[in-house]
């Protein structure tokens, strides 16, 4: 098998590694995976954490080796949380976006021009939303509130290295 072609196929098994407090939502479209490295008889995963001390990096990591090892390819598998660059909540792609979105949780705020955000209601859409807790459920979550139809809502905090 060509390197380009156990490279794809690692890849696709990243792809199935879900986010364990969002089972929606892989850590690929998270944007968590900064660089895999292939060589003969080993892998080495780079991985961006979305913020430092998460609970469940090594349920991550686990799940990536897990999942990685079932393609009965290499010898030594390794998975390595880095911090250069910073995970930015930008990094979500648009199907984990609107995987987020279809699992009630707003996804991460894009900026506008101004330098201002606003997070839309996952449920009707609605931009009159207010936030109701800074702090949610997991560090990277907050609490919000839609006025259009009456909703409680998780949404993603937008990460910025703006910020």
């Amino acid at each position: 098998m060509l390197e380009k072609e156990i490279q794809q196929r690692v890849w696709e098994q990243l792809q199935s590694v879900k986010d364990p407090e969002i089972d929606s939502v892989s850590v690929v479209e998270l944007g968590m995976v900064e660089e895999v490295n292939v060589t003969k008889n080993s892998v080495i995963v780079k991985m961006l954490p979305t913020f430092m001390g998460c609970p469940a990096l090594d349920i991550i990591k686990s799940n990536v080796k897990k999942a990685i090892a079932s393609l009965s390819l290499f010898h030594k598998i390794e998975v390595e949380f880095i911090y250069q660059p910073p995970w930015t909540s930008d990094r979500v792609s648009e199907v984990g976006r609107a995987k987020l979105k279809e699992f009630g949780i707003a996804p991460p705020p894009v900026m506008d021009e101004s330098g201002k955000w606003h997070v839309d209601c996952p449920f009707c859409g609605s931009t009159y939303t207010t936030l109701e807790n800074i702090f949610g459920p997991t560090a990277c979550r907050s609490i919000l509130y839609c006025k259009g139809c009456k909703n409680p809502f998780e949404a993603m905090k937008p990460v910025s290295t703006l910020m």
